[in-house]
């Protein structure tokens, strides 16, 4: 795992704070999928436990894993306490349990792709399923977004993590379902879309954006300078487009 996937622990806080959460819409659509009772969920890179309090909500008995010390100390302090917590990444985890459903929430693009979906596959029971879902938070007005690309244009040319195949963001079909649709392990791939639409106030962006993790690669000085300017650039008031896709496959 890289030194920035690894970066959110000393903002775990403000990323519990600022970071969108999920619509319960989300677990419908995964439920919908599995067309059977769903127990037991492991959660890849569990963050803040944004994800897992909607599937603890549903009375899934959720194993949450999380690398970083800081984010799971956070995560701890906003699930039930029905809800098991190991520190580990996916590569790491030792775990003999065998899960109905695993999924990652904005976090299996940090996961290593060498044996990434046999790793996935010897979690879950035959049949299970494997869910994946986030989306980039972009600004809805194009002169806004402009105005936030000019102020931070000194410090970073992009704040968006790549997609991790190479897939161009016009194909119908996105990562990681171009590489569960070719892999053994997995059949019956799916790719949705739920909406989103919100307001924040330009201190509420520019927070969501102190947990980005091409800003926390900065050095703290330019980080600094460049919140600043994005503050005084943009309107009081933003309207961002925080659309979740969401990706699932069966076990074969």
């Amino acid at each position: 795992m890289s030194g920035r996937a690894l970066s959110f622990g000393t903002v775990a806080t403000a990323y519990e704070r600022f970071r969108p959460g999920y619509p319960s819409s989300l677990v419908d659509v995964v439920m919908a999928y599995a067309r059977r009772p769903v127990p037991t969920a492991l959660e890849i890179g569990a963050g803040t436990g944004k994800a897992t309090k909607l599937f603890a909500a549903r009375g899934v008995r959720v194993t949450a894993t999380e690398p970083d010390a800081a984010m799971l100390a956070e995560l701890r302090r906003h699930v039930p306490s029905t809800v098991k917590t190991r520190q580990s990444t996916l590569e790491a985890l030792d775990c003999d349990e065998r899960f109905g459903l695993v999924y990652a929430a904005a976090a299996l693009h940090w996961t290593q792709p060498e044996g990434r979906w046999s790793r996935v596959a010897a979690l879950l029971e035959p049949g299970g399923v494997f869910a994946s879902f986030g989306g980039p938070v972009r600004l809805a007005d194009p002169s806004v977004e402009e105005a936030l690309r000019t102020a931070r244009e000194p410090f970073l040319d992009s704040d968006e993590v790549p997609s991790p195949d190479g897939t161009p963001s016009g194909e119908r079909l996105q990562w990681p379902g171009t590489e569960l649709d070719g892999s053994e392990w997995f059949t019956d791939v799916e790719q949705s879309v739920v909406g989103r639409r919100m307001s924040l106030g330009v201190h509420d962006f520019v927070g969501y954006l102190s947990t980005v993790s091409a800003y926390l690669e900065l050095p703290a000085r330019d980080r600094e300078q460049v919140f600043d300017r994005v503050t005084r650039a943009l309107p009081e008031t933003v309207e961002i487009c925080a659309d979740v896709t969401i990706h699932l496959a069966r076990r074969r």
